[in-house]
C-alpha cells in the first residue's frame, strides 16, 4: 500500500513543462502556423484570437503533411481533407519549460500535446493551439513540430515525428477508457523509467507497463498493453534524446497532477487519509489494550 501511494503521488503528473530549445531563436520570437485551408476570414479570426503580433513569422501546414504522420494511426476521415488546426509558438527563456493552451480542440488535451512534444524534443516555449471551430486536434502536432524546426534550424527526424504523433493518438485513445489525466500520467511514467532503466526484452517492457498501471490504479486491456508495447518499441528505436526526456519529466514532477486535483483524485486522497486514520486508531487501540 505504502509503495502504491508513493508511486501515485510521485508519478501521476501534469506535463506542463518541456522540450528542445531553439539554437538561434531568441526568447520572445513568435512563429504562427496556419492551416492551409482556412478561409481569409478564418485566418483573421484565428490571428486575432491568438493575439499574434504584427510581423510574426507565419507558415502554412497542408493536409498532405498531416496525413504523412497520421495515416494508419486514426481513420482518414478523422484527419479529413482540409488543414484547419493552427498554432502560435512563442520562444521562452531557457529553462522556462513548455506551456500549452488550447481552444476548440476536443480530443487532444494540452497535457497530451506536452507529452508528445517532450518526445519530439521541444522545450522552453508558450504554445497556443486553436481552430475556428471544434476539431479533434490530432493534426496540430504536425504544425507545431514544423514551426519548431524552422525556429531552431534543427530538423526533427521523421521517425521521431511519427512516434510523437502515435504517442499523442494512443494517449487520446487511452483517455477514452481510463481518463485523460491517468493516460498522460501513465505514458509519462513509462517514458521516464525507459529513459533511466531501459527494458531489455518484451517481457520486461510488459512487466514495466503492468506495474506502472497498477501503481496508478489503472486497468488496461490486453489490446491496450500490446499497443503500448509496440509504441515504446518504436520510441526505443527512434533517435530520441532520452536524457532530455528524463530531465523534462523531472521538471514536470514539480507540478501537482491534474488527476490529484480532480474530483476522482480528491476522493482517492481522502480515502488514503481515512485508511491512515483507521490504521493509526488501530495502533492506538492496540497500545491502549496492552497497558
Amino acid at each position: 500500500m505504502k509503495r502504491t501511494i508513493a508511486s501515485l503521488l510521485l508519478w501521476a503528473v501534469l506535463l506542463a513543462l518541456p522540450g528542445m530549445a531553439a539554437a538561434d531563436a531568441a526568447p520572445g520570437d513568435v512563429i504562427v502556423t496556419l492551416g492551409e485551408n482556412l478561409t481569409t476570414e478564418q485566418k483573421q479570426k484565428v490571428l486575432e484570437e491568438m493575439k499574434a503580433p504584427d510581423g510574426a513569422q507565419t507558415i502554412t501546414v497542408s493536409n498532405a503533411e498531416e496525413h504523412k504522420y497520421l495515416d494508419g494511426l486514426i481513420p482518414k476521415a478523422q484527419i479529413g481533407t482540409r488543414a484547419i488546426s493552427s498554432s502560435m509558438i512563442t520562444i521562452g527563456e531557457p529553462g522556462s519549460g513548455l506551456n500549452v493552451e488550447t481552444h476548440n480542440i476536443t480530443w487532444v488535451t494540452k497535457e497530451m500535446y506536452t507529452n508528445a512534444l517532450i518526445t519530439a524534443g521541444v522545450k522552453d516555449a508558450d504554445i497556443y493551439v486553436t481552430a475556428p471551430f471544434p476539431v479533434s486536434g490530432t493534426a496540430a502536432l504536425t504544425g507545431l513540430m514544423k514551426a519548431y524546426e524552422i525556429s531552431s534550424d534543427q530538423a526533427i527526424p521523421d521517425a521521431v515525428k511519427k512516434v510523437a504523433n502515435e504517442e499523442m493518438v494512443q494517449t487520446a485513445k487511452l483517455a477514452d477508457s481510463i481518463g485523460a489525466d491517468k493516460a498522460v500520467a501513465l505514458l509519462a511514467k513509462i517514458k521516464e523509467e525507459i529513459a533511466t532503466n531501459p527494458p531489455q526484452t518484451d517481457a520486461d517492457l510488459r512487466a514495466l507497463i503492468e506495474r506502472i498501471a497498477g501503481d496508478l490504479g489503472i486497468t488496461l486491456s490486453e489490446d491496450e498493453i500490446n499497443s503500448l508495447i509496440s509504441l515504446f518499441h518504436k520510441m526505443q528505436n527512434a533517435n530520441i534524446n532520452w536524457d532530455q526526456v528524463n530531465d523534462q519529466l523531472s521538471k514536470a514532477k514539480e507540478q501537482l497532477s491534474a488527476f490529484l486535483q480532480s474530483e476522482e483524485g480528491k476522493t482517492f486522497i481522502q480515502n488514503i487519509v481515512d485508511i491512515l486514520k483507521e490504521i493509526w486508531n488501530a495502533i492506538k487501540s492496540a497500545f491502549s489494550s496492552n497497558q
